[in-house]
């Protein structure tokens, strides 16, 4: 076909228009738009992984630099892992509120610039110049900063897939994009065992476990090779069509916005241009406000939030602190050398990575449009329920191998499960233009449930002991259950034709 116009056949759409599907092929077949998209959009998840628990085993490594082997102190430890989560909070609620007010291409991409620049402050930490604690605060500081582009890229790359995803694949791809997120922690682990082999000889054989130190530096540099790999592409992506619709349908017929209609004479284009986008971002807020003030709209966003927060209690209070499952399974590195021990803590993490968190991912990417939404989150809150009791009950009478297995089957049913789910339940259950922002309130809930964990969790565990923190979260995935009945299934469903026939009642209601 050629275009009669320009004598040139017409270009292949870019990421835009998926409606095009023939629906002949399973949803977890992707076409090349589709892949391209899963390649832009699932970075972001890969290095929310990679940077969230690569903490871990720098965190040991630190121990070795800065405090001779000795533990890290206790406070400046929990605020140091908690750091990313308290940065994504504030990327969450602002770059998700931003998504939907000035829109999708003009914010992202920023988010993986803040990433890039925080990479780069934490592995020129100057830790020769500073104290022990003052390299723990810059890394502290610089972690925050990173984790508000990592929080900034929940809201962005969901929105960003939602938007133009065939409704029938929607939730596939957000799944997709999701399970990014075990990939960055298996590379992760990975590459901390790869660079400490590279070590062994000046470490382990002449005895300098200070160069450790380059060790912790190359592997959080390694995640700047993704983030540049596609910065380019996120910072000249489109805007999707059916975000751009939502706009057209967004702005409220004010006297003021009339009068702009009407072509009322202002003294430049720009400044109509300002005054225009202005009445754009305040009819954003007050019609989110207006959206969410109904309870029909409102239970849904505090089913979202609180399954989320309450996930994330017991997801992240786990897998922030896996030395106690690496204590159990004989991976803690109690003994030998510095390198030796480094080397069986990045072995253990590995183990606990592939064992639970890839196939769990991929369970869900292949079920997600059969099961339902509802139905996997439910599971999945019920089945981390009866393994974490299994582990709190027989935390200390269990053998290495069944700890393993039960274990790992917990990491499967989060991950098959609400871990997944509640990262693609707002993004296709709230309409568009309210949806980044919906998304990054729910993801921020979320966090503050990591947060929580993160500075708390060494703290109860040794006022209370680990069975009893993990009998609380227990009782948070019952709750998580609960919640999710507040949830409508999203399967095959459009939010925005909902809320344009939503909108079409109450006028008729209203008598126009």
């Amino acid at each position: 076909m050629v275009d009669t116009e320009q004598g040139h056949p017409p270009a292949r759409p870019a990421l835009q228009d998926y409606e095009r599907d023939p629906g002949d092929k399973p949803p977890f077949v992707l076409t090349f738009a589709e892949v391209k998209l899963l390649g832009i959009a699932g970075v972001g998840f890969f290095l929310d992984a990679y940077d969230l628990f690569i903490i871990n085993p720098v965190s040991t490594m630190l121990q070795y630099r800065l405090y001779g082997g000795k533990s890290l102190p206790n406070n400046l430890q929990g605020l140091l892992k908690a750091a990313a989560n308290i940065g994504s909070v504030i990327g969450q609620f602002l770059f998700g509120y931003l998504a939907d007010s000035i829109g999708r291409k003009a914010i992202y991409g920023k988010e993986l610039m803040l990433i890039i620049f925080a990479t780069i402050m934490c592995i020129s930490c100057p830790t020769n110049d500073l104290s022990s604690d003052g390299a723990l605060i810059w890394l502290t500081i610089f972690r925050i900063v990173l984790g508000v582009g990592v929080g900034g890229d929940y809201p962005m790359s969901a929105s960003v897939t939602s938007d133009r995803a065939v409704i029938r694949k929607r939730g596939t791809l957000l799944a997709y994009i999701f399970a990014n997120q075990g990939w960055g922690s298996l590379v992760g682990s990975l590459a901390t065992i790869i660079v400490l082999a590279c070590y062994k000889h000046v470490m382990n054989d002449e005895g300098e476990t200070s160069k450790v130190d380059g060790v912790w530096r190359i592997v959080i540099g390694l995640s700047l090779i993704p983030a540049f790999g596609t910065l380019y592409q996120r910072l000249t992506l489109p805007e999707a069509e059916r975000y751009k619709k939502a706009k057209k349908d967004a702005l409220p017929e004010t006297d003021d916005v009339k009068e702009l209609k009407d072509g009322v004479k202002v003294s430049s284009l720009n400044e109509s241009e300002e005054v225009h986008v202005d009445i754009q971002r305040k009819a954003h807020f007050r019609e989110f406000l207006e959206y969410f003030s109904e309870w029909r709209h409102a239970k849904i966003l505090i089913g979202t939030c609180t399954c989320w927060f309450l996930l994330d209690i017991a997801f992240y209070g786990i897998n922030l602190n896996q030395n106690v499952v690496l204590q159990q399974i004989g991976y803690d590195g109690s003994t030998g050398t510095p390198w030796e021990k480094l080397f069986k803590v990045s072995t253990g993490n590995i183990i606990i990575t592939a064992l639970g968190f890839v196939p769990g991912y991929y369970v869900s990417v292949l079920t997600i449009e059969k099961l339902g939404r509802k139905v996997i989150q439910i599971q999945g809150f019920l089945m981390t329920a009866l393994f974490l009791g299994i582990l709190a009950g027989k935390f200390t009478s269990m053998n290495n191998a069944a700890f393993i297995v039960c274990f790992a089957l917990l990491q499967f049913f989060f991950n098959f499960g609400a871990n997944t789910t509640t990262y693609c339940y707002p993004a296709e259950v709230f309409p568009t233009k309210y949806r980044a922002t919906a998304h990054g309130i729910s993801a921020a809930c979320g966090k503050a449930g990591a947060i929580i964990s993160a500075l708390v969790f060494n703290t109860l565990t040794s006022s209370i002991g680990t069975p009893a923190v993990l009998w609380i979260f227990f009782g948070c995935s019952l709750v998580g259950a609960c919640f999710t009945l507040l949830l409508p299934e999203v399967a095959g469903r459009d939010p925005d034709a909902i809320l344009a026939e939503e909108i079409r009642e109450k006028r008729l209601r209203q008598g126009y």
